[in-house]
C-alpha cells in the first residue's frame, strides 16, 4: 500500500483528528495534499474554527527556530554574525555587567545553535504562564538580558536544555549583524527565493519578531523549507552551512540528535526535522528524497496525529 492510500485510509478512519494540513514531497514532487479543519491560534489567541487550504498560515511555533537557523547561515556566509566559535557576551557590549562575569565567559554562539548555554531555563510550565521561561522572556523588559543573565548552572556544552531564549539570541544577532529586522531580512534573503510569497512575523511587545515561535506560514511553505535544505541549500543558504546545521552534535534521546536548532536522527535512514508545539513540522529523509510538512492543532498536548502521519508517510517509500 502506498502513501497515498495510506494516509486517506488513516483520515477516513479518524486517525488524525488533530491534522490541518499536509504536503508530501518525492523526489521534488508533491505526491500528496491534504487538508483539514479545526481550532487555530495566533500564539495564545484563538482564531476560531478555521477550514484549511493551500494557502492559509498556520502557527508554526517552535519550527520559527529552524527557520532562524537558516538564516543564520545566510547571514554567516555575508559576514554579518558571528562564528560559532566566537564567544556570545562578546557580541553583546551594551551590558557590560554580563561581559565582565567570568562564569559566564566561556559561553560561544555555538553553544546557543545548540542549546548547550548552560544556563538556568524551564519550558516545562504551560505555554500560557511566566512560570514557563519563554513566557517570562517575552514579559521581560529586554528579553536578551533576561536571557544571558539566567543563573549558570553548568558547563556550557554540557547538556542540552530546550531553550526559546537561544534563538532570541540568534535573531537579535542577525538583526544587529544584518542592520535589518528579521522578518525583512528573511522576506528578501529566505522567503523570497525559496518562493515563498506571504508570510507572517508576530512580534512582542518591542516589536521585535519573536524567533522562538512567531512564524505563520503555509504546509506548502514548509514543504518548500524542507525541499531547500534536501537540496543542499539551492544557492540560498550555503550547503557547508546546511551540512553543518544538520551534523549531529548533541545527544537527546535514544535516537535523536540535536544540530544547529535542527533534530537529527541516525540509524540505516537518516532523518533531519523541524518541531512545532501542537505538531508542526518539518521532516526531510534525504535517502529517501522526502520532504513532508505537517500542521496540526494539537497544542500543548500529545501530538497524536502527526505521530501517525509520519508513520503513515514513513513506513515505506512507494508513493502510489
Amino acid at each position: 500500500m502506498g502513501i497515498v492510500a495510506r494516509i486517506d485510509g488513516l483520515l477516513s478512519d479518524g486517525g488524525a483528528p488533530g491534522l490541518h494540513g499536509l504536503v508530501v514531497l518525492r523526489g521534488g514532487r508533491v505526491v500528496l495534499e491534504r487538508y483539514g479543519a479545526g481550532e487555530d491560534f495566533r500564539l495564545n489567541q484563538s482564531l476560531g474554527h478555521v477550514v484549511f487550504d493551500a494557502g492559509t498560515p498556520h502557527d508554526v511555533r517552535s519550527v520559527t527556530k529552524s527557520v532562524v537557523a537558516l538564516l543564520y547561515g545566510i547571514a554567516l556566509a555575508e559576514g554579518a554574525v558571528p562564528e560559532p566559535g566566537e564567544k556570545l557576551l562578546a557580541q553583546f557590549p551594551e551590558y557590560p555587567d554580563l561581559v565582565a562575569d567570568p562564569a559566564r565567559a566561556g559561553i560561544t554562539v555555538e553553544h546557543v545553535l545548540t542549546m548547550t548555554l548552560g544556563l538556568e531555563w524551564d519550558e516545562t510550565a504551560p505555554y500560557t504562564s511566566t512560570e514557563n521561561s519563554e513566557i517570562a522572556m517575552e514579559a521581560a523588559p529586554d528579553r536578551h538580558r533576561y536571557v544571558l543573565e539566567r543563573p549558570v548552572v553548568a558547563e556550557p556544552g554540557r547538556q542540552w536544555v530546550y531553550c526559546g531564549g537561544a534563538a532570541a539570541l540568534l535573531g537579535r544577532l542577525i538583526a544587529k549583524g544584518t542592520g535589518r529586522p528579521l522578518a525583512e531580512y528573511a522576506g528578501e534573503r529566505l522567503f523570497g527565493p525559496a518562493g515563498i510569497s506571504a508570510f507572517e512575523w508576530m512580534t512582542g511587545a518591542d516589536g521585535v519578531e519573536m524567533a522562538a515561535a512567531g512564524l505563520r506560514l503555509t504546509p506548502r511553505d514548509l514543504a518548500a523549507l524542507g525541499a531547500l535544505v534536501l537540496d543542499g541549500g539551492r544557492g540560498i543558504v550555503p550547503g557547508e552551512w546546511i551540512a553543518e546545521m544538520t551534523r549531529p552534535r548533541v545527544r537527546i534521546g535514544d535516537d535523536t540528535d540535536y544540530g544547529y536548532q535542527w533534530y537529527v536522527g541516525g540509524g540505516p535512514r537518516r532523518w533531519i526535522a523541524a518541531h512545532g508545539n501542537g505538531g508542526q513540522r518539518i521532516y526531510v529523509a534525504p535517502e529517501r528524497e522526502l520532504v513532508v510538512a505537517v500542521t496540526a492543532g494539537e497544542y500543548n498536548a500529545e501530538q497524536r496525529s502527526t505521530a501517525a502521519v509520519l508513520r503513515a508517510v514513513t513506513e515505506d517509500v512507494t508513493t502510489g
